[in-house]
């Protein structure tokens, strides 16, 4: 690589309020560009029409402009941007009237000044007519209360869940399995609250408030409410069971991911970590949530069938009953089509906030 300092090609045009410098270099490297004094003064390493080598050039302006260059590099070339103090046109780049030898125009960006004028005008005519747009969308008066409110949702229900999920890991440290059959006379009260209280995702997404789609709303809080206050809270010999600690964990679980992240969006702050775990930790918990309420569908539609609770016996002359166990096995059934829904959705909304995003085409 030799050692002196050569020239690059510099090709220039501008606009009314700024000047654009592209600069034939490719690939380079530890690129040192500052205006002082109204000078512009570029050194930087790569490869020009000679080849590798350190490249170095001062440009003197006609007129004051910021000292504030911006530089965007590229494999191909070097784009410098520079912002006139007054908007004019000029006459030429440099003070010095003769044009440096490795100077020339821009062809590809080249205007003159009517043209520039037109593109200006064109440019300040789309400003206005969108600001007249904005002006005509009416604006929310209950913005600010809309917002608030789905913060304080989101915030309590996270409590809510956070209590759950640190009182069954410390009585799991602290008993062991023991935990396991008295969880449900510990937890109810609070899941009951955060249950009832889940109800209203599907009032959010019924008038608007929230963008997420009703059914996946339903299938979720109307499944797990089933779970809960029906079969389990119906049924003392179910409450005793080891699996319902394992459907609490898991709900708990998946929604110390999911309500911190929706109050964050409230807020119109992204966690880049916690939208990961959003949209990450339900591929392994939702399976084996569903899991855990099939388990208690099972282990429940004996005791229905032996006690009949719940059953229907219809007056007619073959005296048929309708058995609640029966119509367990049908929502057994439907349990996995809910999931099988759910998990679609969950999907389609993974890949659209952890997918690679698409390039926009220049």
């Amino acid at each position: 690589m030799a050692g002196s300092s050569l020239r690059p090609h510099v090709h220039w045009a501008q606009r009314h309020r700024e000047l654009y410098l592209r600069v034939e270099l490719s690939d380079v490297k530890n690129p040192d560009i500052s205006i002082a004094d109204n000078v512009l003064r570029f050194r930087a390493q790569g490869h020009g029409a000679k080849g590798d080598n350190i490249y170095e050039f001062q440009i003197e302006f006609l007129e004051p402009v910021e000292p504030k260059p911006v530089c965007r590099v590229t494999q191909r070339q070097l784009n410098i941007t520079v912002q006139k103090k007054e908007s004019s046109w000029w006459e030429r780049l440099t003070k010095q009237e003769k044009r440096p030898l490795f100077l020339a125009p821009d062809f590809d960006r080249w205007l003159d000044e009517s043209d520039a004028e037109m593109e200006l005008k064109e440019k300040e005519e789309e400003k206005i007519n969108k600001m007249k747009i904005e002006s005509r969308v009416p604006k929310d008066p209950f913005k600010h209360l809309k917002k608030g409110y789905l913060i304080m949702y989101n915030l309590v229900q996270f409590l809510g869940f956070s209590w759950i999920f640190v009182n069954m890991t410390v009585r799991l440290f602290i008993l062991g399995k023991d935990s396991f059959y008295d969880t449900f006379h510990t937890i109810a009260d609070m899941m009951y609250f955060c249950q009832t209280l889940a109800l209203m995702e599907i009032l959010n997404s019924l008038i608007g408030l929230v963008r997420s789609p009703l059914i996946p709303a339903v299938i979720q809080v109307f499944g797990r409410n089933f779970i809960l206050f029906v079969v389990l809270g119906s049924l003392e010999e179910m409450q005793s069971k080891a699996v319902v600690f394992f459907l609490f964990y898991f709900w708990s679980i998946i929604e110390l991911f999911r309500y911190p992240y929706y109050m964050l969006s409230c807020m119109g702050i992204e966690w880049k970590p916690l939208t990961w775990l959003r949209y990450t930790s339900w591929i392994p918990l939702y399976p084996l949530g569903g899991l855990a309420e099939a388990v208690c569908l099972i282990q429940s539609i004996p005791i229905f069938s032996e006690t009949g609770k719940f059953s229907l016996g219809l007056p007619n002359p073959l005296n048929v009953t309708i058995q609640f166990s029966f119509l367990l096995q049908m929502y057994l059934i439907a349990l996995f089509l809910g999931l099988f829904v759910n998990f679609r959705y969950l999907y389609k909304q993974r890949k659209q906030h952890l997918g690679p995003k698409k390039r926009k085409m220049k």
